[in-house]
Formats: structure tokens, sequence, C-alpha cells
């Protein structure tokens, strides 16, 4: 029986060939990305260790408790504790740092790569030679005064810096203007994964992030066989009691190399999602290829039994074979997923983010996970077709090679099929009275669709049948060719599904996932519209800082502004959830933010009086008048809040409103301004409306100032990523089916050699009989887009409703195009897979096909 699964294997190789490329695809992806992952976090450590080469033991101040006094608020690290650490034995040398968080803009006025921890600001601090050895000068000079500024060349090339020009930044308020004085270059891989530097003098790094005279850290280097640990120990009883804390070099290198894996650690996901796809659509592939197989032999399967093979070695032969086909489609997609993996860093590269040089790293995990897959996914699909082999009397050898297989009983499969189509459609349906996309929603919103998925492949073969009568009267309108087509597909309605299956379930992801982010796309557009009559908003790119008071102002005397009102935004806390305020000024709020009050108004908005949303109303059963009890901001003691309306849900507003004085002594950043609310004259937004706002904030690069559509924009970043996921995704199911088409194709002609040869022989040319393989493909196409759509529209219809009780005015929008685009390329999938085997039925001499046994 090996030597028969071998003999198989090699005798069908051309068609063994489609599966494991479909298998290969998966497989790559998958291996690809864990070695990609495993690469990149080696190359994090490396460059983290690189950072810290020489460096023993940092020393840094612990945080002051509440309540402490001044001079314990203060720094402890300063140039006199640093000489009374280098006096421990065992330090080689010590080095005081100053580092802090620095925004800059490029030279064009836009903020430079703003990325969250790893826009660095640091001191030079040269040695006595006048060079610094962690930033090294490659042009210019060092900064020497308050005015002056070093960056790295990254952020130099990224932002069209040159030396000379004056560059603005901002470090927790108020922008500064600096001349550019040096370019430098480091190894610190926060700044090398998309971040920048900022370099200033040590006195002013001293005044921007610790205090005159004070460093916020001391690097410590170790004399040759001293220990880090054993030095930490001895520093840390050199240190200030509960002042200060000593770390090792190696536990800092791990830290900064977690950090930076976490800010790339998305980059992993999306090949993890194209070979999800691959692998599920390649399963299906992979049944209907063993399917044929089976049918195909199944005179000498029976004939095996016939000589004495059990039903046990059948199936074992059949599932060696798929043992084999796993195999190879393993090793060749593991060598794939090198080429892939060493092609994602520079793909996944941006001028925002960039990737650590390193060699690839190749685990135990990726070969295992590699084989696991690859051999997994193979044998479990063909353990059907194994089984169904298996079944093959030895009685069946005496059957000719015309007869056709006996017709399965359709029975039991419909009434599967219907029972799993009424409980996925009914545990979808059911979704549709749910007003939130909590966990548990999503949950079963999942399991419905899986279950919706099931009951269309299930029905798929007797649904095929009526689905390509009524798009044979398309085909029809080729004449004699057209109809012969679709009697060809409807020859064997269980093989002609299984080959639409995989186009069925591409199209019903992408159709599903186009209308959910059509519609929600429209939403988030009239919400945004409906939410907010202001024409700018200004706001902060981070929670840590405010808007300057000053620049509060220069907003309000821009030319063309009518209208500003600031907020300060904040949190709540109030059974035991989190919920988001924002103080505003009850006088101008109106002016700028659409507000729709259910119940009550903001004429009563005051001390100790709060509106909130419809949403957080209903949770807690309010309604105008009622008391409300919330710890708000930093002060979470709870306290009895007034409330005086219920307004709809709003993005702007938020969960509820509170007046800003108020909420702003109780905020985390205690008299700040998150947001600025902005309304024009003219209430026509234009570039240079928008040119003298960022001129009135001073071009902060902590500062965002963005119309309505640019906020739409920013609110649907998301959507954009889902819809590129779900192209690639219809790219990959595309592929796929068609290798499953071809396939099909290939042994459809085979089996009706002598079929086409009468065809031949009757009159039919070589153009007609390509036209007649084509159109075959494309019935084939067009049952599985059309089966697809419906279950894809259907699905979206229903989950839409969690995204309707997230999302207040969703409604369900068809995106036409991108329907029409996907049953287009579906279409033209089916025609490109027919070529190959359209040419080998044409190619067939009319005599040699009819003498065909």
């Amino acid at each position: 029986m090996l030597k028969a699964a071998l003999r198989n294997l090699l005798a069908h190789k051309a068609r063994q060939f489609m599966t494991i490329l479909a298998v290969c695809l998966g497989v790559a992806f998958v291996s690809g990305t864990l070695v990609f992952a495993d690469s990149t976090a080696a190359a994090h450590r490396a460059a983290a260790s690189k950072n810290f080469a020489g460096i023993a033991v940092t020393v840094t101040s612990r945080t002051p408790a509440p309540g402490a006094e001044p001079e314990q608020r203060d720094g402890v690290l300063d140039d006199a504790l640093a000489r009374k650490l280098a006096q421990v034995p065992g330090v080689a040398a010590v080095r005081p740092n100053v580092d802090g968080v620095a925004t800059m803009n490029a030279a064009d006025g836009t903020p430079l790569r703003v990325t969250m921890g790893a826009n660095l600001a640091a001191a030079h601090l040269p040695g006595a030679d006048g060079k610094d050895d962690r930033y090294p000068l490659i042009e210019g000079r060092a900064p020497t005064s308050s005015g002056e500024l070093a960056v790295d060349r990254a952020a130099a090339e990224a932002g069209h810096l040159s030396i000379g020009d004056e560059v603005t930044l901002a470090v927790d308020g108020p922008v500064m203007t600096k001349r550019l004085v040096g370019i430098v270059t480091t190894t610190d891989t926060r700044v090398t994964a998309g971040g920048t530097l900022a370099l200033f003098d040590r006195a002013t790094a001293q005044r921007l992030f610790a205090s005159p005279g004070h460093y916020t850290s001391i690097d410590i280097s170790a004399t040759p066989g001293t220990d880090q640990f054993t030095l930490a120990s001895r520093i840390t009883d050199a240190l200030p009691a509960d002042r200060a804390e000593a770390t090792t070099g190696t536990a800092q290198a791990a830290q900064q190399a977690i950090h930076v894996d976490t800010l790339t650690r998305g980059f992993a996901k999306v090949p993890m999602v194209f070979a999800g796809v691959s692998l599920f659509i390649g399963s299906f592939l992979i049944v209907n290829t063993f399917t044929m197989l089976v049918a195909r032999r199944t005179r000498e399967i029976a004939l095996l039994r016939a000589i004495g093979a059990s039903r046990r070695q059948v199936s074992r032969s059949v599932l060696l074979e798929a043992l084999l086909v796993g195999l190879v489609a393993s090793a060749a997609g593991f060598v794939l997923g090198l080429a892939i993996a060493s092609l994602l860093p520079e793909a996944l590269s941006t001028g925002a983010s960039t990737l650590p040089e390193g060699p690839l790293v190749i685990g135990a995990r990726s070969v295992l996970a590699a084989l696991a897959v690859g051999v997994g996914v193979t044998v479990l699909a063909a353990w059907l077709p194994a089984r169904r082999a298996a079944k093959v009397a030895p009685v069946e050898a005496m059957r000719t090679a015309g007869q056709p297989p006996a017709t399965p009983r359709t029975r039991t499969r419909g009434l599967a099929g219907l029972a799993l189509l009424a409980l996925g459609a009914g545990w979808l349906v059911s979704l549709t009275g749910a007003e939130d996309a909590s966990e548990e929603n999503l949950r079963d919103a999942m399991i419905g669709c899986a279950l919706l998925a099931a009951a269309l492949i299930v029905l798929a073969p007797l649904l095929a049948a009526p689905v390509i009568r009524l798009t044979g009267r398309l085909t029809g309108r080729f004449g004699v060719t057209g109809r012969l087509a679709t009697r060809n597909a409807l020859r064997d309605p269980r093989r002609t599904a299984a080959t639409a299956a995989t186009l069925m379930i591409s199209t019903a992801l992408v159709a599903g996932l186009s209308v959910i982010g059509h519609s929600t796309g429209q939403a988030l557009d009239q919400q945004a519209a409906a939410g907010l009559d202001a024409d700018y908003v200004v706001s902060t790119r981070t929670t840590m800082s405010g808007i300057d008071p000053a620049a509060v102002r220069q907003v309000a005397a821009t030319a063309g502004v009518r209208t500003t009102s600031a907020v300060t935004d904040s949190t709540i806390v109030t059974g035991g959830h989190v919920r988001t305020i924002a103080g505003v000024d009850p006088d101008t709020v109106t002016d700028v933010m659409r507000l729709d009050f259910a119940s009550g108004s903001l004429r009563d908005l005051g001390p100790g009086r709060v509106a909130v949303s419809r949403t957080l109303a209903r949770d807690h059963g309010l309604t105008a008048g009622a008391e409300l009890t919330l710890g708000m901001g930093r002060n979470r003691e709870p306290k009895q809040y007034t409330v005086v309306g219920v307004y709809k849900d709003n993005p702007i507003a938020g969960d509820a409103l509170g007046v800003r004085d108020e909420v702003a002594d109780n905020s985390y950043f205690p008299h700040t301004v998150q947001r600025v609310l902005v309304r024009t004259d003219g209430r026509a937004v234009s570039r240079t409306t928008e040119r003298l706002l960022r001129t009135a904030v001073g071009n902060n690069p902590l500062l965002k100032v963005q119309n309505r559509q640019q906020l739409v924009d920013e609110a649907a970043g998301t959507l954009a990523d889902l819809l590129n996921i779900m192209y690639g995704m219809l790219a990959i199911g595309a592929v796929i089916s068609a290798l499953g088409i071809v396939n099909t194709l290939a042994m459809s002609v085979a089996e009706r050699t002598r079929e086409i040869g009468a065809l031949r022989a009757l009159g039919m040319d070589r153009s007609h009989v390509r036209r007649m393989i084509r159109l075959e493909a494309v019935t084939v196409a067009a049952f599985g887009t059309l089966l697809g759509l419906a279950g894809g529209l259907f699905a979206a219809w229903a989950v839409g409703s969690l995204a309707a009780g997230a999302i207040d005015r969703y409604t369900l929008v068809l995106p036409w195009g991108t329907l029409l685009l996907v049953c287009l390329i579906s279409l033209a999938t089916g025609v490109a897979a027919a070529a190959v085997p359209a040419r080998r039925a044409a190619a067939l001499s009319p005599l040699t096909a009819v003498a065909h046994t």
C-alpha cells in the first residue's frame, strides 16, 4: 500500500501541485511571520544590548510620595552624588544624563515622526576630548546655548532639516524655536524604530527635564571582573535612602527591548490573518482534489479491495498521500516563508517606523509550526475523502469506465443543511436586538457566521442546479457552447459546489466586511457632522499635555474666528466603570457642539451638576433631575451630582458634560485645556484659515488643527486598514480559487476526453472548445460568487446591529462599487483559471480522443 500511495502521488503530481501550492501559501505566511517575529525580537534585544554596552548600573530618582516636602521633591542626582558614586569600589566611570521627551516639527511645519514614548530628548554631554560617545556628531557641532539644538540623522532626513534651520519643538507646553547646529547618530532602538532625538546643552536640558544642577539618571560602568549585580548592591548602599534606586544594565536592555517590541508588535498580525485565510480556503481545495482523485480511482481502489486490501489499508493509503503532500508543502512553504520574513522588514518599515536590522532567526517554533500547519491541515482535509475511499466495494471493479457514478442521496444533506441554515440565521437574527458590541455579542456573531458558512457549504451541492440553471440563461446566449458549459457544470453538482466553495468563502468575507466598513464610515461621517457645529478642532496629540492658555486666547483672536469654546477632558467613575467627561462653558458650547437633548438642557449646568449621554442614562436608569454618584478625575471620592439633562450620544461630547472649571480642578492635569472648538465667520473650511490657526498656536507639534472631514478620516483610520486586509483576503481567495478551478477543469477534461473528441469529430472547432471550457469555469465562479454575496450580505445586515448599538447613526449602506469589483474579480478568476485546461482540451486530436478508454 505504501508503494501504491507513492505511485499514485507521482502519477497525479500535476494535480497535487495545485494542492501543494495552496497549502504552501498558508505555511509560508505562518512560518514567515514567526521567523520575522523571532528575528525582530532578537534584533531588538541586540540593539538594546548595544545601547547599554558598557553600562553596568543606572541610578534614577524615586517618585516622591504625595505630600512630600519641597526639598524631597527635588532630585538627588547631582554632581555631588556623581562624584560620590565614582568612589564606590568597582566603578570605572560615571556619566550623568538628562533625558526627556520633545516633539519636533519638520521643515514644512508639520509634526515630525510623532511616536508615543519615542520622541526622545537628552543633553549632549561631551567628555574631556570634547566628544559625546553616546551621540557621535556627523555634521555641525554640539549645542552650547539655550537657543541651539542637535537632532539625529534619520529625523533630519525625514524632516528635511539642515544645519542653520530654525526648528520648532515642544516639550509639554508652549512651543519653542531653536537653531539646528548639529546632526548626530544613535543606536537607541526607540529612535531607530521610528522615533526622534533632540539634543540640548546641559543647562537647557536640566531646566526642561529636571531642575538646575540635577540629572534624570546616572550611568555607571564597572571595572573588569566586577559583576553587575554586585556593583548594583554597592551602589544601592551609597544612595540616599528611599530617594534613588539602582538598576543593572542588563535589566534596562531587556526593558527597552520589550518597549520597542510593543511598539512594533502589530506588524506580525496582518500576515497571520492572511495565513489563516489561506489555510481555511485552501482546505476546501484539498478536500476537492482528494475527492476527485478517489472518484477517478474507484475501479483501482475496488480492485485493491478485491485482491485483499482492507478498508483501513485503503484509508491509510489516501492519508499517506496527504501526509506526503503536506510534507512537501511544508518544506516549500517554509522556504517561501523565509523569503517573506526577509522582505517584511523593508515592506513594513516606513518613514515613521523603521524595524531594526539583523539576521534571520530560525527557531524550533517556526519549523515545528510549518510542519504542524502544513501536514495537519492537509491530513485533516483528506480525512473525509479517505473515509469515502474505504467504503468502495470490491464489486466496483466491474463497473465500466463510462458508467456514471451512483447519484448520492441528498435527503440527509438537505436536512442537515437546512438545520444549520436555520440555526445560523436564527442566531444572527437574534443579534439584531442587541444594542452594544460587547465581547459576548461579538462572540455570538462569530458563531452565527460560522454556522451560516457551514450551512452554505452543506447546501451548495443542492443549490448548484437551480442557481446554475439561472445563470445558464446568460451563458446560453453563446449558443451550443454555452448550453454545453451549463450541462457540464450540472453533471456533478457536488464537485461544482466543492470547487466554488473557496470562492464562496472569500467572497462572503470580503462582501460582509466591505458592507460593515462602508456603513460604519458613512455613520461616522454623519455622526461627526451631526454632533459638531464647529468648523475646526484644536486638540492635543497626547493626554500628557494641555493647550497653553495663551494659545487659546490667540485662537480666539484669529481673523475669521467667530466663536471658540475650550474643553477640558477627564474621566469619571460610576457603577464600577470608567467613563469620559468633557468640561465645557455652557454659554459657548451650544454654538460649536450640536446637542440633541431627550430631556432637560444645559441651562442649569454648573458645579455639582452634569448632563449625561443617552447610553449612560440607560445604563443607570437616569432622567433629568435624577441623582448620580460618581468620582471625577484624580479625585475618585464618590460625590452626588444632579443630572440636568440627557442628550443623544455624541462622540464630541462623550459620556457626560460638566462645567469646565469643576472638571479642570479635578483633572489629572489641573487647569488644562485639551480641546478648543472653533467656529468661523464664513463657515468655510480653507487652507488659509487652517494655516492661521496653526500660526495662532505657534505651530506647536503637540497640537492638531483639524476640520470636520479630517476628524472623520482620523476616526475611520482603522477602517482603511480593515479595507486593505479585506482586499488582501480577496486576492488570496482568488488565487486559491483559481487553483481549485484549474484542478477541477483539468480533471474534467481528462474524464471527458472521448466526449470532447466526439464534439470535434462532429464539427466543433478548437475555439469553440476553448469557449466551452471557459464558460464552464465562469459558471462555477458565478455560482460561488452569488452564494458568497448572499451569505456575506445577510451576515453584514445581522452583525451590523452591533455597530448600530455603538454608533448612533449606523444604517446599512451597500458599497455598490466594491461589490461590483468583487464580482468582476471573481469572474475574472474563472476566466484566468480556465486558460490552461481550455488550451489542453482544444489541443486534443479527434481520432485520439475518440479512441481513448
